[in-house]
């Protein structure tokens, strides 16, 4: 097991990279302790929770909502949570999210932690201390910045997770490597096969080097006013296409990557060669490269982007492989390049 820890103003977080579901307790409070998980992580491996009340939401960005929000606070007045409980999610990023969120508004802050059974919670979702839920349909309107005490990052569980799910944790990972560490990038091209064949060891190396990556930034910028921005490369187009098209994340991060590539080649920062790369290894990996959209809706979407600030978005565009930049760029000049695309 490898501990990676993130210091933020609400308190210190381990991510606990190799540990194991089935040593949770070892993690827990004596008692006053409350589960949430959804509906698929629970029939796979409630055999293996702590004996303690559970709270069971649905699955899909559908329930990623303020009615999910309120379904949880019933059902803590229910259980009759106190400052002393202790909140665990157990699932991919959705319960993560709602878990954080519910656990840091309810009775103004309990303490809670997750175990992440999904490589996107594992590398990216879960670390970091950003609970949210979408609202209208727009990602993670609404939310805090709230550490969680601990995250159990179980290699073992993503044995069970369908390709999709796989990938949705790859494109973030190649994230990772793009932004911070070429390296990193390499390595990645040259375990494809025993990546996709799930190598445990493999896919040890690559959760503990992303959560390196992750925790380096977030230690040094936890509010986004900077640095933290870069973890957003492909997300604000990604974003965009995940509302407009109904894909999944990974696959509307993974386009949203190659079209920022793009732009960073367009504005004669990253090579041809290195955008060429970031393209053929998402594609290895069996990611979406090129998405047929309705770029009038893919930019009216963008337009609604958090990020954006009189008039701008900060975008993040590559100087290289492992070296990002934050470049505050008009909504109108990403009007014209996406629709003149």
């Amino acid at each position: 097991m490898h501990e990676i820890t993130v210091d933020g103003r609400s308190g210190r977080s381990r991510i606990l990279v190799g540990e194991r579901l089935a040593h949770l307790a070892r993690y827990l409070p004596d008692d006053h302790i409350i589960l949430i998980t959804d509906e698929t992580v629970g029939p796979l491996y409630q055999h293996q929770f702590p004996k303690c009340p559970t709270i069971t939401i649905g699955c899909g960005e559908g329930h990623k909502t303020l009615d999910t929000l309120a379904a949880i606070y019933d059902q803590l007045i229910a259980l009759e949570a106190d400052r002393a409980s202790f909140v665990v999610g157990i699932g991919g990023g959705i319960v993560g999210d709602v878990t954080g969120f519910a656990a840091s508004t309810y009775m103004r802050g309990l303490r809670f932690g997750f175990v992440a059974t999904t490589l996107l919670a594992q590398v990216d979702a879960t670390v970091g201390g950003k609970n949210g839920i979408n609202f209208k349909g727009y990602k993670n309107m609404v939310g805090v910045f709230n550490q969680p005490e601990f995250v159990i990052a179980d290699i073992g569980l993503l044995r069970t997770l369908p390709p999709g799910e796989i990938a949705s944790g790859l494109a973030e990972i190649v994230k990772h490597a793009c932004i911070a560490d070429s390296d990193y990038f390499s390595a990645i091209e040259n375990h494809c096969d025993a990546i996709q064949a799930l190598d445990e060891k493999v896919l040890l190396h690559l959760v503990l080097r992303s959560v390196e990556i992750k925790a380096g930034v977030v230690n040094r910028d936890e509010r986004e006013a900077g640095e933290r921005r870069k973890l957003n490369f492909g997300h604000t187009l990604g974003h965009a296409f995940e509302k407009s098209l109904g894909i999944t994340h990974g696959q509307a991060v993974s386009a949203g990557m190659v079209m920022a590539a793009r732009l960073s080649h367009h504005k004669g920062m990253l090579s041809r060669t290195e955008l060429n790369r970031i393209t053929a290894l998402l594609a290895r990996l069996g990611l979406p490269t090129d998405l047929d959209f309705d770029r009038q809706a893919v930019f009216s979407a963008l337009k609604k982007d958090k990020k954006r600030e009189q008039g701008q978005i900060h975008f993040v565009l590559l100087q290289a492989l492992g070296k990002a930049v934050v470049a505050p760029i008009a909504i109108s000049e990403l009007e014209r390049w996406l629709l003149d695309g």
